[in-house]
């Protein structure tokens, strides 16, 4: 009978039930054994090499074979549940993952190249998971429990997470991760993945060089964070810089930034920091430059008056499906967060305050585009009036399902902001981006 190589035997060993069992007896006699807060506190070389010790233990008590191969699996694994986020920990090291999706502990998704697929590792339980969760928030000084279900965090690499937890997540806690590349892009490197042409790239490379107002709006998963990452890479260095977030992602290169993140309310339901108290206490911080992450609510009547105060340059992310629809959320959330202002006046306040809205858009083959580069020229009647520097075309699919499409220049010589390239030396340059996008 052929010998199935360690290696193998050990791969197979880590789908079966018997497997899961054997790990949840070792951990179970482990947590019996040994303080894991304590080992918590090793460092992580002393505390494997004391796990691992433990582990050969319980093993030759129980009487269990295992080949050398396999034990280090075991010994891999229950290492990644105290020390670590579990089964989490091989997904989280792959730069090519985009988001993680547990679905309760035997239901993990993940999206690779903008395509959901079903992978076959697998919680112990749903008390795991939910352990792995709690290890998540507490790190940010959150929690998450029956009384607070829903939480929202980030990892150590800035990558956000979402827990909602029973009695709200009916088939056991829920994880969401947005993960987040540990080498910054940068619009040169989105060029050549064709989100934006070359020329695309240089015009939003000059906008965020020139202090323009700058809204960047898509769907979820569009690329907009990224895109607000890139643009914040032509910032000039001596600029203070002030970042507002609901869970902190943002990773600037500059030196002088302040980074600033909302606080949930405590168990007796207070001590609660808003966005919108988070940007108005900006104000008083002396920024020249205000980046809220995402736009949600009534904060955006605070960015716009930030925005037009003299905080030029200001930028921040929102959810929308177009430019003109960016500007109808836009009103909107000022409109819903109370504020007894006529449509027209915050429709005029949005024309006149905001210079640029970039959309980024994931298209059905789950590529990424900068769809639009948009400018706002001001109010015709009660209307903002809307001009388009460059637009994506879709022109079909390839044999693959591949979207094919070009960027396209509208022709716009010299766009609404030309006077403030001007003052910041940068005219040639734009008409030069400009023209080699016409042509």
């Amino acid at each position: 009978m052929e010998i199935m190589p360690s290696t193998a035997k050990t791969f197979l060993l880590r789908k079966t039930d018997e497997f899961h069992g054997l790990k949840r007896q070792a951990f179970a006699a482990l947590l019996d054994i040994v303080d894991v807060a304590q080992l918590a506190n090793l460092s992580p070389e002393k505390a494997r090499a004391e796990i691992r010790s433990i582990l050969i233990d319980v093993i030759e008590a129980r009487k269990v074979a295992l080949s050398t191969s396999e034990q280090e699996t075991l010994l891999h694994d229950i290492c990644n549940d105290v020390l670590g986020y579990g089964p989490l920990e091989p997904l989280l090291a792959r730069d090519d993952i985009n988001d993680i999706m547990v679905n309760g502990y035997d239901s993990i998704y993940i999206e690779v190249g903008g395509r959901i697929q079903k992978t076959d590792i697998r919680f112990r339980d749903n008390a795991q998971l939910l352990g792995v969760c709690q290890r998540i928030v507490n790190q940010v000084g959150r929690r998450v429990d029956e009384a607070s279900p829903i939480c929202d965090a980030r990892l150590p690499d800035g990558s956000r997470v979402n827990v909602i937890a029973p009695p709200l997540a009916i088939d056991g806690p829920t994880l969401t991760i947005r993960k987040f590349r540990q080498d910054k892009l940068t619009l040169d490197q989105i060029a050549s993945f064709g989100a934006i042409s070359p020329a695309g790239a240089e015009i939003l490379k000059i906008i965020g060089r020139v202090r323009c107002n700058v809204l960047i709006s898509g769907g979820t998963g569009s690329g907009k964070t990224t895109l607000l990452n890139c643009l914040t890479n032509y910032i000039e260095a001596d600029e203070r810089i002030v970042t507002c977030e609901d869970a902190a992602e943002l990773q600037l290169q500059q030196a002088h930034v302040v980074r600033l993140e909302t606080r949930p309310p405590n168990l007796e339901g207070e001590g609660q920091i808003t966005m919108r108290d988070l940007v108005r206490n900006c104000l008083r911080m002396r920024p020249e430059r205000i980046i809220v992450g995402e736009v949600r609510g009534p904060e955006a009547f605070d960015l716009l008056q930030a925005m037009n105060t003299g905080h030029d340059g200001s930028m921040g992310t929102l959810h929308a499906n177009s430019p003109r629809d960016a500007i109808s959320r836009m009103e909107s959330m000022i409109t819903m967060g109370g504020f007894l202002l006529p449509s027209r006046t915050i429709r005029e306040m949005i024309a006149t305050t905001v210079d640029v809205i970039v959309h980024a858009q994931r298209l059905r083959d789950g590529s990424r585009r900068i769809t639009h580069i948009t400018e706002l020229i001001g109010m015709e009647g009660d209307v903002p009036i809307t001009e388009d520097l460059l637009v994506y075309e879709v022109s079909g699919e390839d044999a693959t399902g591949r979207i094919l499409g070009r960027h396209r220049s509208t022709g716009i010589g010299r766009p609404r902001f030309w006077e403030r390239a001007r003052y910041f030396g940068e005219e040639k340059r734009l008409a030069a981006a400009l023209d080699a996008a016409e042509g």
